[in-house]
């Protein structure tokens, strides 16, 4: 049978069309074989696939048809959430009310698994055991301070010598009894010393009045003065303390003192003194003249080993005012004296 020439074209035509498409057709399913990679054939299995144990780190899901999968037979219990990136996923596309995040969950209990035991009354003796009030120690009502403020040598431009200012108390925070005493020493001999015996009765946290005698052994013959005063913490922690005398004779004076501490360190202390003292009268056997006879200002460093011990150096500058001054120069004895002292500050 003769067959024509255009036949044999179309025939020739077709068949290289069918050879050309088919490798393309092969590959386009290759990703969708679900045969076995392995040497050793196996028959399908018809069970269905377990999602939760593929590595889907490895699929390409953007070319995926999402929508006809139905997610409702997956089983998410196994999956890892914590790997998964929520800022990706578009929240505004699921169906929260259907997760059960608005089933209301069982209230917490009240009771604890296990009941407390009730108290007993050996559980209460046990926590608030009896106080022996007899067995306790209470501080003592009465307590007292012995201060050595100034125990001190100094060298001066008329001569050199020793001085001292200490005081002390006993008795209670309320009613206390003082003892003051301050003096001087210059070339071996005693040239003023005093001694305060006073009745002290806190008025304030800060203020004590305080009613006594004083009794001056120098620098004349010895007399007595009744004596009356304020002494405490003014504002600022200014240690302030004024005293009036009256004397024999009706003569009347005044002394008033003023120090100030001020802290460095903890144990290097700036302490500066002010005092001054006062006459009413003109007393020329004890050359004390009439109004301010003398100031005293000093500035004192001084280095607490101890609260109870500290060492210190410093400068005083006195002056003699009015007639008081013209008496001392009569008897050959300067109005003015810088004194460099050395000292110790005690109490006990």
């Amino acid at each position: 049978m003769s067959r024509s020439p255009l036949t044999v074209l179309s025939a020739l035509s077709a068949a290289l069309l069918l050879a050309l498409a088919a490798p393309a057709w092969a590959q386009s399913h290759a990703g969708h074989a679900t045969a076995p990679t392995t040497t050793d054939a196996s028959p399908a299995d018809d069970r269905p696939m377990d999602h939760g144990s593929m590595d889907h780190t490895k699929m390409d899901h953007s070319t995926m048809d999402h929508g006809s999968a139905d997610h409702s037979q997956m089983d998410h219990s196994k999956r890892d959430h914590g790997s998964t990136d929520h800022s990706q996923l578009d929240h505004s596309t699921m169906d929260h009310a259907a997760m059960g995040h608005g089933v209301p969950r069982a209230p917490a209990p009240t009771e604890p698994l296990e009941p407390i035991p009730a108290v007993t009354a050996a559980d209460r003796l046990a926590a608030f055991a009896p106080i022996d009030h007899g067995a306790m120690e209470h501080a003592p009502e009465i307590h007292s301070l012995l201060l050595v403020n100034r125990l001190e040598h100094w060298d001066g431009q008329h001569g050199s010598g020793q001085a001292w200012e200490a005081s002390g108390w006993v008795g209670g925070n309320i009613h206390r009894l003082w003892v003051r005493s301050e003096g001087e020493r210059s070339d071996g001999r005693t040239g003023s010393a005093d001694l305060e015996v006073m009745y002290g009765r806190s008025v304030s946290p800060w203020w004590d009045v305080l009613v006594g005698v004083k009794q001056d052994f120098r620098p004349a013959d010895s007399r007595t003065w009744a004596a009356f005063g304020i002494q405490g913490l003014a504002p600022y922690k200014f240690e302030t303390s004024a005293t009036a005398y009256l004397g024999e004779g009706g003569q009347l004076a005044a002394t008033v003192e003023v120090e100030y501490e001020l802290l460095l360190t903890n144990r290097l202390i700036l302490q500066p003194l002010l005092e001054a003292t006062f006459s009413a009268n003109d007393e020329p056997s004890y050359r004390n003249g009439a109004g301010l006879n003398k100031v005293e200002a000093g500035l004192r460093l001084r280095y607490e080993f101890s609260r109870r011990f500290a060492p210190y150096i410093g400068i005083s500058h006195e002056r003699l005012f009015g007639d008081t001054a013209d008496y001392h120069e009569a008897a050959g004895e300067g109005a003015r004296d810088t004194r460099w002292v050395a000292g110790v500050r005690v109490w006990f």
